[in-house]
C-alpha cells in the first residue's frame, strides 16, 4: 500500500485496462487492494496489477453531532431505551463493516424531527447488542426498565431502539412481562446504518414518537410498510414477523392488521378499534419469570422423533413445534412422532404446535391424525405465531408447573396473540 493512502482514504487505482474510483478498505489478503466502489459493492484487485494509486481524498475521522434532551416543556415527553443494533450503528471505513455508535443520543441527531413531537425526558442503555445476542435475560432487564419508566408521571410512553433479526421475539416477550400495561411501548429500528442517505432510523424514529404519545397502550412495533419514506405502520407486538433480510419494510402483520398508520410529519390515523386504551392511573408490573428450557422446533419430511427425546435428556419443559398444514407431524410412517410425543407429554414436558405456513389457523379435527395428536396431548395454537409461541411458553412454564394451568394460559388471549376472526384481509395479496 502507498504510504500517503489508508483505509478510509478514496482513491483512483490504475490498471493496464481502467481506472477504479472507491473507497480503500483493510484487505486480509496481502497481495490485494480492496476497494469500497461507490455502488456500495466491494472489490479487490491485485496489487501487481496496480499501475498508480491517487489519493483523492483523505479520510476524516467523522464524529456524529449529538442532540442534546432539550427542554421543551410544551411537548410531551417519552423516554427512550436504547439496546443496540443498526439504527445505533454506521458504517466504519477502517474494517468496512458496520460498528455501534459511541452514545445513544447521536441517533437523534439524524432524527430531528423527533424533537416537533416530544420532548425526551431520558435515555436509558442497559446494554447495546446486536439482535442476535438477546436472550431472556434481556428481555427482562428491558421490561423491568420499561415498567420503571412506565409508572414515571412525566412519560407518556416510551420507545425503545433494537436490531431487527429478533425484533419480533422481544416484542412478544415484553407484551406478556409488561402487566398491566397504561401506556404506549413501541420499538423501532433500522435495516439500513444511520450513515447511509437510505437509512429509515429517521421515519422510523419520528413515526414511533407519534405513537407512543397515542392511545394505544400496547407494545407494538413501529417501521416502514412501503420501500418509500411515506409512512410507517404500528403493528402489534404478538402478530408481526421480520419477512425480508434487507428491504425497510421488511416487518409485516401476520393474521392480524396494522394498528395504526404514521406519516412521515407524524400524523396518526387508527386502523384498529380493538386495542388496550391508555389508563395512566394503572401501575405497569414487570412479570418476567422465564423458563429457559424450551425449545422451537420446525417439522420437516422425514424428521425423526428422536430429537423429542434429546430435548427430554436435556431437561426441557417444553416444545413448540412448527407443524405441517393443520396441524401435522408423521404419524403413521415409521417415523411416527406419536409415540414420542405422547412420552414427553407423560414426562411431564408441554408440547405445542404451532403453524409452520405462518398465515392461517391450525385446526386439529379435520384429519384423524390431527385427533391423535390432539388426544396425546398436543396444544394447537391455532394462528398464534411460532416465535410468539415459543415466548409465551417459556413465560407462562416460568409461572407455573401444573399442566391444566399451562393449557388453560396458553389457549388464553392475553396479548393479542390470537385472532379469533380470520378474514381474506390478513392475507397478503399480490
Amino acid at each position: 500500500m502507498p504510504k500517503k493512502a489508508g483505509p478510509g482514504d478514496i482513491v483512483l487505482v490504475k490498471t493496464e485496462t481502467e481506472e477504479i474510483k472507491g473507497t480503500l478498505l483493510p484487505s486480509f489478503e496481502k497481495d490485494v487492494f480492496l476497494l469500497k466502489l461507490e455502488s456500495g459493492y466491494n472489490m479487490g484487485i491485485k496489487k501487481d496489477e496496480v499501475k498508480e494509486m491517487k489519493v483523492l481524498k483523505k479520510a476524516a475521522v467523522e464524529a456524529i453531532p449529538e442532540s442534546k434532551i432539550k427542554a421543551q416543556a410544551a411537548k410531551p415527553g417519552i423516554s427512550i431505551i436504547a439496546t443496540g443494533g443498526t439504527i445505533s450503528s454506521r458504517l466504519d471505513y477502517t474494517t468496512g463493516g458496520v460498528k455501534p455508535l459511541t452514545k445513544p443520543e447521536q441517533i437523534f441527531f439524524l432524527a430531528p424531527k423527533l424533537f416537533d413531537i416530544v420532548k425526551i425526558n431520558s435515555i436509558e442503555q442497559p446494554f447495546m447488542i446486536a439482535s442476535e445476542d438477546m436472550s431472556a435475560e434481556h428481555w427482562q432487564k428491558i421490561a423491568k426498565t420499561a415498567a420503571e419508566l412506565l409508572n414515571k408521571k412525566e412519560n407518556k410512553g416510551i420507545i425503545i431502539t433494537h436490531g431487527t433479526d429478533t425484533l419480533h421475539y422481544t416484542a412478544a416477550a415484553l407484551s406478556f412481562m409488561l402487566r398491566n400495561l397504561n401506556k404506549p411501548v413501541v420499538l423501532t429500528y433500522a435495516q439500513r446504518s444511520t450513515d447511509r442517505g437510505s437509512t429509515d432510523a429517521a421515519l422510523n424514529l419520528t413515526c414511533a414518537a407519534s405513537a407512543a404519545l397515542s392511545n394505544i397502550a400496547e407494545v407494538m412495533l413501529v417501521g416502514h410498510a412501503s420501500t418509500s419514506d411515506d409512512f410507517c405502520h404500528a403493528l402489534r407486538g404478538t402478530k408481526c414477523r421480520k419477512m425480508h433480510t434487507s428491504r425497510r419494510d421488511t416487518f409485516k402483520p401476520i393474521n392480524s392488521g396494522p394498528l395504526a398508520k404514521i406519516d412521515e410529519n407524524g400524523k396518526l390515523e387508527l386502523l384498529e378499534k380493538n386495542f388496550n386504551k391508555r389508563d395512566e392511573n394503572k401501575k405497569v408490573i414487570a412479570d418476567t419469570a422465564f423458563e429457559e428450557k424450551v425449545a422451537l422446533v420446525k417439522y420437516f419430511p422425514g424428521a425423526k422423533p428422536e430429537q423429542l427425546k434429546f430435548f427430554i435428556k436435556q431437561g426441557y419443559r417444553g416444545i413448540v413445534i412448527e407443524a405441517t398444514g393443520l396441524g401435522h407431524v408423521a404419524t403413521e410412517s415409521k417415523h411416527s412422532w406419536l409415540p414420542a410425543i405422547k412420552k414427553a407429554v407423560s414426562s411431564g414436558m408441554t408440547i405445542c404446535f404451532a403453524p409452520q405456513t405462518i398465515y392461517g389457523r391450525l385446526d386439529p379435527y379435520v384429519y384423524a391424525n390431527g385427533r391423535k395428536l390432539l388426544e396425546a396431548g398436543v396444544i394447537f395454537l391455532e394462528d398464534m405465531l411460532p416465535e410468539t409461541a415459543y415466548v409465551k411458553l417459556g413465560w407462562v412454564l416460568g409461572k407455573t408447573k401444573k399442566p391444566d394451568e399451562i393449557k388453560q394460559i396458553m389457549l388464553q388471549n392475553i396479548a393479542g396473540e390470537f385472532n379469533r376472526s380470520l378474514s381474506i384481509s390478513t392475507f397478503p395479496a399480490d
